[in-house]
C-alpha cells in the first residue's frame, strides 16, 4: 500500500506516535523490563544479554502485511482496536497454523494469541477496508539482533507446501 493512510490508521500513528516497523505495520515499544536475563541462562539463539521483557504497540492497516520473519523468544499478540488479523505460523515440522487475533470470539476469533519461539510467522488483516491495533509482548525481550526475516527463496526450499503463503509473506 502506498500514499497517505486512511483517516483512522493516520490517528492511531499520530496519537500513539508510531513508527514503520521493517517487516511491515508500524509500532512503538511501550515496555522494557529493568531486569536483564544473562546470555548463559538464555536458551540457543540469543547472543547476549537480554531484557526479561519487551511490549510494543503494533498496527496493521489493510493492505499491509507483517512480511514471515521469527525471533528466539515467545511472542504474545493482545487485540485492542480495529479488525481482525490472521496470524500465520510455519513450525519446523512443515505445519501451519492459522489463528484469528481479534474481538468476536464467535467468529473464531481470540483476543490474544501466542507464538512460540522459533517458528516463522506473519499477519494479514482480515477485512480489506480495517486495520489492527495490536500489542505484542515478548519474553526474553525482544531485540533487532534476533530479528531473523524471512527469504523467500529459503523459505520456499523449506516449505514448498506453502508456497502461496510464502510468496504472499515474503520479499
Amino acid at each position: 500500500m502506498t500514499g497517505t493512510l486512511p483517516d483512522e490508521v493516520q490517528f492511531w500513528v499520530d496519537q500513539l506516535d508510531l513508527e514503520r516497523h521493517p517487516e511491515g505495520g508500524y509500532y512503538r515499544e511501550t515496555y522494557r523490563a529493568n531486569v536483564v536475563v544473562p546470555e548463559k541462562v538464555l536458551p540457543a539463539g540469543f547472543a547476549g544479554p537480554r531484557n526479561a521483557s519487551t511490549a510494543i504497540y503494533y498496527l496493521l492497516p489493510a493492505g499491509h502485511v507483517s512480511a514471515l520473519h521469527r525471533i528466539p523468544s515467545d511472542e504474545v499478540w493482545h487485540w485492542y482496536a480495529g479488525g481482525s488479523l490472521t496470524i500465520h505460523m510455519l513450525d519446523d515440522d512443515g505445519r501451519r497454523h492459522d489463528i484469528r487475533l481479534g474481538q468476536s470470539i464467535a467468529d473464531a476469533c481470540l483476543p490474544q494469541v501466542v507464538v512460540p519461539a522459533g517458528v516463522w510467522f506473519g499477519a494479514t488483516v482480515d477485512d480489506p477496508s480495517l486495520y489492527v491495533l495490536a500489542g505484542c509482548t515478548v519474553a526474553p525481550g525482544f531485540d533487532f539482533d534476533d530479528f531473523e526475516p524471512g527469504d523467500r527463496s529459503v523459505l520456499r526450499a523449506q516449505f514448498p507446501e506453502h508456497i502461496a503463503l510464502i510468496e504472499s509473506l515474503s520479499t
